[in-house]
């Protein structure tokens, strides 16, 4: 009875295998974009479908489709990019967003601010048995201004920084506001500069032209007749460039209605003074001791405060509590308190724009 119940176990066991039917044909008619079609890429413009008949699975089974794309002359075999269609690949469109696009033709060799060919089809597979569509289309690319894969990472080197050189293991670091977008607070002098991607002699070089855009290569920018601060603001999703002097950073008090004192650079997107002098104003209420900063530039003059419009006394508060953040003019909003001992006194003032960190500053009581 015992061998019977093995023998009956082992027979029901036995698995029912079936050859896996790979059997497929390709992925029908391209219907949109229709071939020819013209696209003018905006910098997060909306996704554009692309949509195609679908292949036959002998089986029935689930077929996973790619869309490919190559240069107008290519001929698929190593296509420049290829995107899994919607649904996770199982569907006969592909969603595929206006930057996307913006990359693949930067692949293909259309250069920004150009227009170029594509070519466009579908491949679909049933496990390894691949599919590739007969028929493809070809698209007329616009791309914007600006890199389609921005950088990452951004370094000032040259003769005409802080860095005073060429040797790209002293280049200066930009803070990265956004991305794509970056920004430095420095010094430029006598000399030139560029930028790099890394800090080493294998990152790619940037300079910007004479008309403000961002140019990829090896050339330098030369210095202006104006030397010192600068605010050098660069994003390279659409290659513009906004390079501001810094004329001068000044002490606003909100109860004068004026600057009481000014800060100069010390290098390193430092602005100090030693010893302002500082006394609160005298109200019916009590006495005033609000202030922010005056940022005077070649562009015209911008204020840097707190982020909350109604501030309370420094005592006791984070270190964010001292956070620089660009706010309006108001002469009360977005304002800081100094520390009571300062009244009547000098006060040591430190500002940092430095990259590494959130903008903030320091103010001490000093003899």
């Amino acid at each position: 009875m015992m061998a019977l119940l093995a023998m009956m176990t082992i027979i029901s066991c036995k698995k029912d295998t079936r050859s896996l039917d790979d059997q497929l044909t390709a992925a029908g008619t391209l219907s949109a974009p229709a071939n020819a079609t013209a696209l003018r890429l905006q910098p997060g413009g909306s996704s554009v479908p692309f949509k195609w008949s679908a292949a036959n699975a002998a089986d029935g089974g689930v077929v996973l489709y790619e869309v490919a794309f190559d240069k107008a002359d290519g001929n698929f075999s190593t296509p420049v990019y290829r995107v899994l269609s919607d649904g996770s690949g199982v569907q006969a469109q592909a969603t595929i967003p206006q930057d996307t696009l913006n990359k693949i033709a930067s692949l293909a060799g259309i250069a920004s601010s150009s227009t170029g060919t594509l070519k466009w089809t579908v491949m679909a597979s049933k496990a390894t048995n691949l599919q590739t569509t007969a028929s493809t289309n070809s698209l007329q690319i616009t791309r914007p201004a600006g890199f389609a894969v921005p950088p990452t990472t951004l370094f000032l080197t040259g003769t005409g920084t802080e860095a005073g050189g060429t040797d790209l293991s002293k280049a200066i670091a930009f803070k990265q506001t956004a991305p794509g977008v970056f920004e430095l607070y420095t010094s430029l002098q006598a000399g030139n500069y560029q930028f790099s991607d890394k800090a080493t002699s294998a990152g790619t070089r940037y300079y910007v032209d004479g008309s403000g855009t961002i140019q990829q290569g090896s050339q330098t920018t030369t210095v202006g007749s104006t030397v010192g601060p600068y605010r050098i603001r660069l994003n390279f999703n659409v290659a513009t460039s906004n390079i501001v002097s810094i004329q001068s950073l000044g002490l606003f008090m909100s109860a004068y209605n004026t600057e009481i004192g000014q800060l100069s650079y010390a290098g390193n997107s430092t602005w100090s003074n030693a010893r302002i002098p500082v006394e609160f104003y005298q109200f019916s209420w009590g006495r005033d001791e609000r202030y922010k900063f005056a940022l005077h530039t070649s562009a015209g003059v911008e204020y840097f405060g707190s982020s909350n419009v109604n501030n309370v006394a420094p005592s006791g508060q984070p270190t964010s509590y001292f956070n620089l953040l660009p706010v309006s003019n108001s002469q009360w909003d977005n304002t800081y308190k100094f520390d009571p001992s300062i009244d009547k006194r000098n006060a040591k003032v430190d500002v940092y724009f430095k990259p590494s960190a959130a903008y903030t500053h320091t103010a001490t009581a000093v003899n």
